[in-house]
């Protein structure tokens, strides 16, 4: 994964462990959703550096303070902003 819990925690502002299992859950989803809108394969993602951390990162926090009534037409389009500098034109 390119970002790991402890930093996800931090970035959630997360102090207690009780949501461990979520936050690696939305974390997987939230880099998947990245990597898809990227159009990239996994290893070409990781080593896109910050911007991918940071594209993460965002879709996390989305994801986390949305658990229950998530837009993800508007997730998708704020990452394809996000990720415009690295996001492979087509299939």
């Amino acid at each position: 994964m390119i970002v790991t819990l402890p930093k996800a925690k931090k970035y959630l502002r997360i102090d207690t462990n009780d949501e461990d299992d979520i936050v690696r859950k939305l974390l997987r989803s939230a880099e998947q959703i990245c990597i898809d809108v990227a159009r990239l394969e996994p290893e070409e993602y990781k080593a896109c550096g910050a911007v991918a951390k940071i594209a993460v990162l965002y879709a996390l926090g989305y994801l986390y303070e949305h658990r229950d009534e998530a837009d993800h037409k508007a997730l998708t389009m704020t990452l394809r902003s996000l990720l415009m500098g690295i996001r492979r034109e087509g299939f």
